[in-house]
């Protein structure tokens, strides 16, 4: 019995320090950001970053010269888009979460585990959003053109041969929808180290390991459009 609570108690430390030890990386990792001295570009994109304080998205205008997100992922795929929606929100995931979860009153210990030990595959959340839905937990992040198509390239490299393939059926609200996506979720691939890659690849100044929202978020500047 005491060997047994010996064992319990070694493994509950190890979890405790090993918890400690991947917060403690992410948050002294906020003093190192990436592109913090990169030259500042003019910006010509209307975009921004997400949050719900916990996962992020990619948002971009609907409709720009430079891409037209529509011809990408057909808004048909949605239930109902919103007449009004100019802009599309991205995000990356784990597939059993995003398709089982749409709350988290139906997180179960089952599906926390199996996404950070990378047991599952990932898809892309795409959701067309008006601007009024971007008064709350959007990040200014105005970009130059050539950021932007960098971020562009980011986005298409998740989609399985750069095509957007609609899960059928799957979506939280009538304006979204899911699709596949390259790659695998685990603890050190998460859906804020996919946003937080594409914006170093473009530029933008984060931290150089995003596991969480606010090593995104961190370095932009909360907006209210």
């Amino acid at each position: 019995m005491r060997r047994s609570l010996r064992w319990i108690a070694g493994t509950l430390f190890a979890l405790v320090v090993l918890v400690g030890s991947y917060v403690g990386v992410a948050a002294a990792l906020m003093l190192m950001p990436a592109n913090a001295k990169a030259p500042a570009e003019p910006s010509s994109v209307e975009a921004y970053v997400l949050s719900n304080g916990v996962h992020t998205d990619l948002v971009f205008p609907a409709r720009s010269g430079t891409i037209d997100w529509t011809a990408l992922f057909d808004p048909r795929d949605a239930r109902a888009v919103p007449p009004d929606a100019e802009f599309i929100a991205i995000g990356w995931g784990d597939r059993e979460f995003y398709l089982h979860t749409p709350t988290w009153a139906d997180l179960t210990a089952r599906r926390a585990f199996g996404a950070l030990l990378g047991a599952n595959a990932s898809l892309l959340h795409v959701t067309w959003l008006s601007r009024a839905q971007l008064r709350q937990g959007a990040y200014a992040m105005p970009l130059s053109d050539a950021q932007y198509r960098r971020l562009i390239d980011h986005v298409r490299a998740s989609l399985p041969a750069g095509r957007a393939i609609a899960i059928s059926g799957a979506g939280y609200g009538a304006e979204d929808a899911f699709y596949e996506a390259l790659g695998s979720y685990h603890a050190f691939e998460t859906c804020n180290t996919w946003t937080g890659r594409g914006l170093r690849v473009a530029g933008v100044p984060v931290s150089r390991w995003t596991p969480f929202d606010f090593n995104v978020v961190g370095r932009l500047r909360p907006a209210r459009p």
